[in-house]
Parts: C-alpha cells; structure tokens; sequence
C-alpha cells in the first residue's frame, strides 16, 4: 500500500479523533482505488461534521466508483444544499445520465454552464440527454458546440454521423465518422457505420473493407461478420471469410463464429466441415449468441441425416432465425443482441475500449438507436449501439448469389 497511506493509518492508530488526518486520509484512498476503506472513513467523518460540503462530495464520488448511483444521488444532492458548486452540480449531473434522469441532467449541467460557458463535457452531456430526450435538434446543437470547444471529442463527432446518418444526410454523417477515424483510427463503431452506409449505396467493395477493419479491431463484431459473410459469399469469395474467421478464432474460441463457419460450410456443401463447427458452436455456449435451441435442433437434424449416409446438399441461401426465437447468451459475450444505454460509459485506448455492440432484427439488419448512449467523455465505456444500416431487406434468408 501506498507510504503515504501507511504514514496517515499509524496517526489514526495512535490517534482515532485526529480528523485532518482521517480526511486526508480518505482522499488518498479515493484517488488509489480503496474505495470501500474510503466509505468507512468519509461517513465516520459525516457523524462529526454534518454540514461539509466537500465530505458528502467525497463519498459521491465513492459511490459513483461503487456503481452505487443513488446513493451518489443523494450525497451529490446533499453537498449541492450545503454549497451548490460547479463540481458538485457536474458530477450530480453525470450520476442523472447514469440513472436515466434526463430532464433533471439537463438542468444540472445548465447549472455548471451558467458559471463556466466553455465547459466542453458539459455540452456533450447535454447532447447525450437531448438525445435521450428526443430532442435531436438541441442535440446537434450541443455536440456541435462539444466539438467546437474540444475539436478532439470523438465521441461527439460520432454522435453527429450518428444523427446525420438516421436523417439520411449520408455526406455529413461521413464527414463526422472520418474525423472519428482521423481522431482514434482505431474506433470499430466508425468503420462499421461507413460500411453500414456503404452496403446501402450498393458500393459493396468499399463496405466489405470497412468490415474487414471492424473485425480487425474488435475480433468479435458478430454482426460484422454476418455481412461481410453475406458479401463474401455473394462474391463467390468462399476462401478469404474463411480465413477472416479462423484468424478470429486463432485469438480466441467464440461459439458464434464457430456458427458463422457452419453456415458457410452449408452453404458449400462440405459436411463434415458444417458438423464439427456446429459441435463447436454448442460446446461454447457463452459466447453463442444465436438461438441455442434451434442451432441444437439443427445439429440434431444433421446428425440424423448423417446417421442415414444422406448427403446435404449445398444451398443457395444463408438462412436465420427469427429475433423472437433467440436467447442470448452470456452478457459478457452478448454483442449480437445486447442493448446498450447511454448510461455506460466508453472510452479507448488509455480507458477501456470501445466495443460495437449491436441488436440483430429479424429480417434485416437493423441497429436501434432508442436504446444506445455514452455518458461523459472522460469515462466513456460498447452500449453502447450507435451503429444502424438497413440493408433494404437484405438479411441471412436473401438469396446468395453463386
């Protein structure tokens, strides 16, 4: 443990009531991830001194590391009563988006605004609420003024393709992506959005190299694979998605790969190739995110049919299943159905990385955006989804072009 952590427990011990001290102490903790040791502290100086602003900011802040949003609520409320500081308003502001509370995030931040009128985060927390609010016009607004004040806000500028691009101004939300990419080149959501709009507008080489940037760097961007599967297939490129998901696989076995694999072995025809990844696809069921009931029944069908020496014969389409009948699988390695809210936070490199997370719909490919949203820059964490294309009916049921 940290000296100076040592240093300030030996005063306590000889000492208990030294309360400089145990402050000290507490903000120690805090900053070195002691969380809990730093609840203790913080509430037995909250019995002494009841009208600290700072203490009950303090333990805001402890709690909010604790995931324990509203217990941050009300302590950040508390220090706001005692001294309503441009802090304090901030960071109540930002446990509001972590409880979906966004009328009152809104006023929060207008608060710190109105005090400090070039606070960049702020204005992407408001964008964030406006949008959660629907209000994409004051959205825009905000996360245009985000990226004024802070050019280097990647997540504001995905916002804005985001919108641009649901709005169909495809120029713009292009625009907006590329920055994304010039800022953090290595962003999948990007990528896969400008493949999204690629596949749209027929330009199918250009999506299928955006994809394959997905994948390369999140391996696990199954809706990725799913249309670049399609695409491949279409292009009679059986070999290069095969290679594409073995390398995936080479990283880490993943139960929906290995059901990607299945399909195009069905598909062309090589049986006993399309039975081992079927086995391998149910012998990792926490990362099978395709309907496990169905995938099993169809590993039983195939098994019977094996069992009678009949051949399966090669189709000329890659078929799904409908959205109501799947279940998901662990969250953990749910990207192909999770929702993410904007109350979760993403953030790259240095923080944790960004991670496309999508929402497969029946019948075509489809991202919600109702459910998706990052919270501050500073701590922005893979709900999120901001990622849609609409392949125009396009899904695994299409026909596959040989």
């Amino acid at each position: 443990m940290d000296e100076d952590i040592e240093k300030l427990q030996n005063i306590l011990k000889e000492d208990p009531s030294n309360f400089q001290a145990r402050r000290e102490l507490s903000i120690l903790l805090v900053n070195k991830g002691f969380n809990e040791e730093a609840e203790g502290n913080l509430k037995y100086l909250i019995k002494y001194f009841p009208e600290d602003a700072e203490l009950y900011f303090n333990i805001g802040i402890v709690y909010e590391k604790l995931k324990n949003f509203e217990e941050a609520k009300k302590s950040y409320k508390k220090a706001i009563e005692l001294s309503p500081q441009e802090d304090f308003y901030y960071n109540y502001g930002e446990v509001l988006v972590e409880l979906k509370e966004w009328e009152q995030a809104v006023s929060a931040f207008k608060k710190v605004l109105n005090t400090d009128t070039n606070d960049g985060n702020c204005y992407f927390n408001l964008g964030v609420c406006y949008y959660n609010l629907e209000e994409k016009n004051l959205a825009l607004d905000a996360f245009q003024k985000a990226v004024q004040l802070n050019p280097k806000d990647v997540f504001a500028y995905f916002y804005l393709g985001y919108i641009y691009q649901n709005d169909g101004l495809t120029n713009f939300a292009i625009e907006n992506y590329n920055k994304v990419l010039e800022i953090s080149p290595d962003y999948s959501w990007a990528y896969f959005n400008l493949a999204s709009i690629a596949y749209k507008n027929n330009n199918i080489d250009d999506a299928k190299e955006y994809l394959k940037k997905t994948v390369f760097y999140n391996p696990f961007d199954i809706e990725a694979y799913k249309l670049l599967v399609k695409i491949c297939l279409k292009q009679n490129e059986t070999d290069e998605i095969l290679e594409i998901i073995y390398n995936a696989l080479d990283k880490s076995e993943n139960g929906d790969l290995f059901y990607c694999l299945a399909r195009i072995y069905k598909y062309i025809g090589d049986t006993e190739e399309y039975y081992d990844s079927l086995k391998s696809a149910l012998s990792h069921p926490m990362s099978l995110t395709f309907p496990k009931e169905a995938v099993k029944a169809e590993f039983d069908k195939l098994t019977e049919v094996l069992g009678k020496h009949e051949d399966i014969e090669p189709e000329n389409e890659i078929e799904e299943y409908s959205e109501e009948d799947s279940e998901t699988g662990d969250e953990e390695y749910n990207d192909s159905e999770k929702d993410y809210d904007d109350e979760e936070n993403y953030n790259e490199n240095d923080e944790e990385n960004v991670e496309n997370d999508t929402e497969y719909e029946d019948d075509e490919y489809d991202y919600d955006d109702e459910n998706e949203e990052y919270s501050d820059e500073d701590e922005i964490e893979n709900e999120e989804e901001l990622d849609e294309y609409d392949d125009s009916g396009d899904d695994w049921n299409d026909e596959v072009e040989e």
